[in-house]
């Protein structure tokens, strides 16, 4: 495993992250456990999740079976980075939301914060991410409610999720004049299929020292081999991946795509990680595997290098918005 810092910070990370959405949800408990344990025993130290992971009547509970997994020992929380959210309810899908339940104020942090520490069974969490922005509450109050988790020693760092570039500026702006640190990273809809951060998040992320952390670097399944699955019987008939191939010009996007990396005898999903990790202001992406095939398939991402040939051909067939502003002014 190859490591980076984290954005500005003295805190080093793997280059790839453990997601864990799927603990629970679709990958039982026992095998989420094997999972990690294969996670680190690669190396990857570096585990995301959020209080909401579970869905539906199972809230919390992919942030419970990383919780057991911390309680068997073995080191496992000292060797981890443990990355959490906070914005969303926890009640049941469709539930009633009791006031003060869900996005930023000082009071649902604090409440949120607490509950899941006792699911993880840890006493503090690395980085504590905000899930979306909070459009009524001003970062002043934010920022004191994390300056007292900090304070209490409940969180280390402090990063967002899904921000656009404009808040990443105002939110470290207000940290800034107060002498706070601010936030350290920003988890963001990024991939081969979906370059529009490209304009405006990670030029901002990177003006303010912040790790990117691209979440669905496969964009659903789209950029892993999806069209020759498809034509073997293996392609997943829901998702993301499925409703792009309705569209013909994305279908035959993909099919240029896999036609180059089958003629260079790459894998697709491997070079779509491996694109994710040339990218400047990349610090690792988040892989999400269900089985432990899947996880050592995203491992050989990171000893792949990919040829100029290969970057340039990939960027012909998806190529970038282009730098703010002239990618919308002219």
């Amino acid at each position: 495993m190859k490591y980076t810092q984290l954005g500005r910070t003295g805190l080093k990370v793997s280059r790839l992250v453990l997601g864990t959405m799927n603990f629970g949800p679709q990958t039982d408990e026992a095998t989420s456990h094997s999972l990690m344990d294969a996670a680190l025993a690669s190396g990857i130290n570096y585990f995301d999740t959020a209080n909401v992971y579970g869905w539906g009547e199972n809230k919390g509970r992919t942030e419970e079976i990383i919780g057991s997994w911390f309680a068997q020992g073995g080191g496992r929380r000292d060797k981890t980075v443990l990355a959490t959210k906070v914005y969303g309810n926890m009640s049941a899908d469709g539930g009633a939301v009791w006031p003060n339940h869900d996005r930023l104020s000082a009071v649902n942090i604090r409440r949120a914060v607490d509950a899941s520490l006792k699911r993880l069974r840890t006493d503090y969490i690395d980085i504590y991410q905000f899930h979306h922005i909070d459009r009524h509450t001003p970062f002043e109050e934010i920022w004191q409610a994390i300056d007292v988790l900090i304070q209490q020693g409940k969180i280390l760092y402090a990063g967002s999720s899904n921000f656009p570039g404009y808040k990443i500026a105002q939110a470290n702006e207000v940290a800034a004049r107060h002498g706070r640190v601010g936030l350290v990273s920003e988890q963001c809809l990024y991939n081969l299929a979906e370059r529009r951060a490209e304009m405006e998040v990670i030029p901002a992320a990177q003006e303010y020292g912040l790790g990117v952390i691209p979440w669905s670097p496969l964009h659903g399944g789209l950029l892993g081999g999806v069209l020759k699955k498809e034509s073997e019987g293996k392609r997943r008939k829901d998702g993301r991946s499925a409703s792009a191939l309705e569209n013909t010009k994305v279908r035959e996007q993909v099919q240029r795509y896999e036609d180059l990396l089958g003629k260079h005898g790459i894998e697709p999903g491997d070079a779509a990680l491996a694109w994710l990790l040339t990218r400047p202001g990349v610090t690792g992406p988040i892989v999400g595997p269900r089985t432990r095939e899947q996880l050592d398939s995203a491992l050989r991402a990171v000893d792949l290098e990919l040829g100029e040939e290969v970057l340039t051909a990939l960027d012909e067939i998806f190529p970038g918005p282009g730098p703010s502003p002239e990618a919308f002014a002219w």
